[in-house]
C-alpha cells in the first residue's frame, strides 16, 4: 500500500474499497508531519546562528526520519488488521468461537490506530522544541507539521473507538479507550498552543 503513487493511493481512498480508509490515512498524514519536521531540522543544521543546537538538531532529525518510516508501515499494519476483521464480520453469528474470534480482530485492529496516536504525540513533542530551536525561514512548516500531527491525533482516536465500540470484552475496551483519550487530550492542546505560539510571533 504505501508504495502507491499519490494518486493511486487517493483513488483508492476515494473508492468503495474498505483500505485505505481513516487509519491508513491518518497514518499517511502522520508521515508527512513527521517529514515536515525533518524539513525544518535539514534548512536549520549548519546555520551559524543555530551552531550550538546541531546535535539536538541531528539527533531530532534521526528521531523523525524514523517515525515517517514507520508510519508508512502503519498505512499496511492497518490495512493487514481489516482483512482478519471483514473475514470474522462475514461469518455466521453461530459459527463456533465466532465471538472469540471477533474479540480478538477486534483487538488487533485497534493496535495500528493507537500506534499511530502514539507515534503523532511524539511528533508534537518534537515540534514544540522545533519552533524554538529551528531556522526562522522554517517555522511555518513546524506549524503546519504540529496541525497534521493534531488531525492524526483524532484520525487515530475515533478509529480506536470504531473497533472497541463493538467489544464484549468492555474492561479491555474502556481501558485502551482511557489511554488513547488521555493522549489526545494532552497532546491536542499542546499542539494547539504551539500553531498559536509560532502564529503569535508571525504577526507580532
Amino acid at each position: 500500500m504505501e508504495n502507491k503513487t499519490l494518486k493511486e493511493f487517493t483513488e483508492l481512498s476515494a473508492s468503495k474499497d474498505p483500505v485505505p480508509g481513516g487509519g491508513g490515512v491518518s497514518a499517511l498524514v502522520g508521515s508527512l508531519a513527521a517529514s515536515l519536521g525533518e524539513m525544518v531540522t535539514n534548512l536549520t543544521i549548519g546555520k551559524k546562528k543555530y551552531l550550538e543546537y546541531t546535535v539536538e538538531l541531528e539527533d531530532t532529525r534521526k528521531e523523525l526520519d524514523l517515525l515517517r518510516s514507520n508510519l508508512l508501515d502503519c498505512i499496511n499494519k492497518d490495512a493487514e488488521a481489516f482483512e482478519p476483521l471483514a473475514a470474522a464480520y462475514a461469518l455466521p453469528k453461530d459459527t463456533e468461537g465466532y465471538q472469540e474470534t471477533m474479540e480478538q480482530c477486534l483487538r488487533t485492529a485497534t493496535d495500528s490506530p493507537f500506534l499511530i496516536l502514539k507515534y503523532a504525540t511524539r511528533i508534537i513533542e518534537l515540534d514544540e522544541r522545533l519552533a524554538v530551536i529551528g531556522s526562522k525561514i522554517a517555522v511555518s512548516d513546524a506549524a503546519t507539521s504540529v496541525m497534521l500531527a493534531h488531525g492524526v491525533l483524532y484520525g487515530a482516536y475515533v478509529n480506536i473507538l470504531v473497533n472497541t465500540s463493538l467489544m464484549k470484552d468492555r474492561d479491555y475496551a474502556e481501558k485502551r479507550n482511557d489511554e488513547a483519550v488521555k493522549l489526545l487530550d494532552e497532546y491536542s492542546v499542546m499542539a494547539l498552543n504551539i500553531y498559536d505560539d509560532i502564529c503569535k510571533r508571525l504577526t507580532d
